[in-house]
């Protein structure tokens, strides 16, 4: 279960003067699900009203319903070994998406089984939140307890002239468990829950409904 101030404490880090992003990258996928092209940029360098858009989309991610929209799922043992999603998921927050070649190695993957009734953008963040130390009487005390790296991935149709659109899906990784990184977690977002993109579940290979995996 995810714990809903877990995840208000990483959006409250999600505004133009205090985010914690440092880099955004994606692709654009055009309705046949064919690659349009690519981006890799740093965040800061964006402009306000372009940071302020794109923020919005990755708060959609943790901000949304706990635990109803965006569950937690388990990476089994068996999938965390090299050449393994999760292992890509790791080398991609490593390197902060600087590797354009872990970058398309996603995407692809992504692009065979992801299912899209129109054109979609890929979006990925990267970003660094030192963790405060919380007191006793959890007021927090502003001295870093830990720096927590991670990636939020949003998924999102597009409208004109590549405007991404609120996210369908999308994922948090590793997942923020007790204020803490979660390298066996990754909190998985879903739009609309009753019709959940499974097939992302799938790619992503952790466990979900009946023990099904994917890659």
């Amino acid at each position: 279960m995810i714990n809903r101030e877990d995840m208000l404490e990483l959006t409250r880090r999600m505004t133009l003067s205090r985010t914690s992003f440092d880099r955004i990258a994606g692709c654009y996928v055009d309705e046949d699900g064919d690659f349009e092209g690519s981006f890799n940029t740093n965040f800061l360098k964006l402009s306000a009203a372009e940071r302020a858009k794109k923020l919005k989309l990755a708060k959609a991610i943790p901000f949304s319903p706990t635990n109803v929209n965006l569950k937690e799922y388990e990476f089994p043992q068996c999938v965390q070994k090299p050449g393994s999603m999760w292992q890509l998921l790791l080398s991609m927050n490593e390197c902060g998406l600087k590797n354009d070649a872990l970058m398309d190695t996603f995407y692809d993957i992504l692009m065979e089984r992801y299912q899209a009734e129109s054109e979609y953008a890929v979006l990925v963040f990267h970003g660094r939140y030192d963790i405060p130390v919380k007191a006793s009487d959890k007021e927090s005390l502003w001295e870093s307890e830990e720096v927590f790296e991670y990636m939020i991935c949003a998924i999102c149709p597009l409208f004109g002239e590549y405007e991404p659109g609120d996210p369908e899906c999308g994922f948090l990784f590793p997942a923020f468990t007790d204020r803490s990184r979660d390298l066996n977690h990754i909190a998985v977002f879903q739009a609309d829950a009753g019709r959940p993109h499974t097939e992302l579940l799938e790619v992503l290979g952790v466990d979900w409904e009946n023990g099904k995996r994917g890659f």
